[in-house]
């Protein structure tokens, strides 16, 4: 679609000259000229762009964007002015104009003004759609009483800068709760740090956090941000705190203390304001009974405890989280799956899921990879402890002998297999196949040759 350009100005001249200049660019052009007339015609059409005039009769140009900008922020707007003045460009360009151009205008300029707003309008619907999306992604999936209450936790804490102390089991979902809380903070456009505290070697642990100073240290090739400097005025996500050795929660205490710090080797006191999150899986009450966790920092770290809760506490989300995760799947995987029938449902509820929500997740990604039907029954589900899932049916027997003993072989054989059964459903039309399971016509071109079901079919066509 082309972008619409509207054109706001009292002389005729200039309508006539920036329409065509404009057109001639490849945009519709609309004309205005009254700032009265340009506020009807942004509520009927909504352009993409306007170009407005600062000297116009009944309101002015400013006046104009003030009501643009109340009304349609994110509509940019070029202020055009014959008198420009330094005061008249900086309130413009505080009441949200993208620029000003003093006329006699050099049309060449404006096309490169207008082009440049426009790319940048893009980028910025680009970024919100992008922020939605993440948004959508760390969201909470379930509707159970557990997971209802601790939403409205995150709605009251997360616009807060309380420090947080996020619990619970592997695999229920901590990180996403720890980043849906940055999400709908103050800080949301700021940047979010994850530091895995269990992974961070002691040795290692200062520069990870500080940084370092060119030459700090043998290995120090180039100066070095730590994870403190890069979360500045947004969230530091401590994960799997209750890991770190003494000597790092010492370091760690320090700096939350302090709110200040120097990278390893340097002489310059950096401050820092971070939002901390924590998390742990493991009960910190028990280990600092044991001297395994420092007393000043748990209570530094849980000015606000949250309890994620486990899975076989809320039952009633496996419904909904094993349908949304065999989605998720089936549209990466190319493929068309209806839904889950209501036995393989039951076997599913019946599992107490130690793994928690990430062990679901991974089972759900293993049965849409591997179930060749277009709806999930028991019979696709995998042996779970407890005995729980796969039925011994021959059927079963079957599948799994076909499928051979490894997870790696058996996605191999899935994938020749579905790949071969589309190209025989649509005559071995290369372009039609592609097009059918979602893959670039290269890469299926690829995985033809890998499999070497063209020769295969020239053998089959031989015979």
């Amino acid at each position: 679609m082309k972008k619409t350009v509207l054109v706001v100005d009292d002389e005729a001249s200039i309508l006539q000259s920036l329409s065509g200049i404009l057109q001639d660019e490849g945009y519709e052009v609309l004309t205005a000229e009254s700032g009265e007339a340009c506020l009807d015609i942004i509520e009927r059409e909504l352009p993409d762009l306007v170009l407005l005039d600062m000297w116009l009769p009944g309101i002015d140009g400013i006046e104009t964007l003030e009501r643009i900008k109340g009304q349609y922020p994110n509509i940019p707007v070029v202020i055009i002015s014959g008198h420009g003045t330094v005061e008249s460009a900086v309130r413009a360009t505080k009441l949200g104009a993208f620029d000003f151009i003093e006329k006699p205008l050099s049309l060449e300029k404006v096309v490169l003004i207008a082009n440049h707003a426009l790319e940048q309008s893009r980028l910025q619907e680009e970024n919100r759609l992008l922020k939605e999306r993440m948004r959508r992604e760390f969201e909470l999936q379930g509707e159970s009483d557990p997971i209802r209450e601790l939403k409205e936790m995150i709605e009251i804490i997360a616009p807060t800068n309380a420090w947080i102390l996020i619990m619970g089991e592997n695999g229920t979902g901590k990180e996403l709760v720890a980043r849906s809380i940055h999400s709908y903070s103050r800080r949301a456009n700021k940047p979010f740090v994850e530091i895995n505290c269990a992974a961070i070697p002691e040795e290692l642990i200062e520069s990870e956090l500080f940084g370092h100073e060119k030459g700090a240290f043998t290995g120090a090739t180039t100066k070095k941000r730590g994870k403190f400097d890069m979360a500045n005025e947004g969230t530091l996500f401590l994960d799997e705190v209750a890991d770190m050795s003494l000597k790092a929660q010492a370091k760690i205490l320090r700096i939350l203390q302090e709110k200040k710090f120097q990278r390893v080797g340097g002489t310059k006191i950096i401050e820092t304001d971070v939002r901390v999150l924590a998390a742990t899986n493991k009960d910190l009450e028990k280990e600092m009974e044991e001297g395994r966790f420092r007393q000043d920092l748990y209570y530094r770290l849980n000015v606000i405890p949250l309890h994620v809760p486990p899975l076989r506490e809320r039952k009633e989300d496996i419904p909904f989280l094993a349908e949304h995760f065999m989605r998720e799947f089936a549209a990466k995987e190319g493929r068309e799956i209806e839904g889950i029938d209501d036995e393989a449902m039951k076997a599913l509820m019946k599992h107490d899921w130690p793994g928690n929500v990430r062990e679901l997740k991974n089972i759900i990604e293993r049965i849409v990879i591997m179930s060749p039907n277009n709806r999930i029954t028991v019979d696709d589900i995998p042996p779970l402890p407890g005995g729980v899932g796969l039925r011994k049916t021959s059927t079963a027997a079957a599948s799994s002998a076909a499928f051979g003993d490894t997870f790696r072989k058996a996605k191999k054989l899935f994938e020749k297999a579905y790949i071969s059964k589309k190209l025989s459903e649509n005559d071995w039309n290369i372009s039609k196949t592609a097009e059918a399971i979602g893959l670039e016509r290269s890469n299926l071109h690829r995985k033809i040759k890998h499999y070497g079901l063209d020769e295969e079919r020239k053998e089959s066509i031989t015979e």
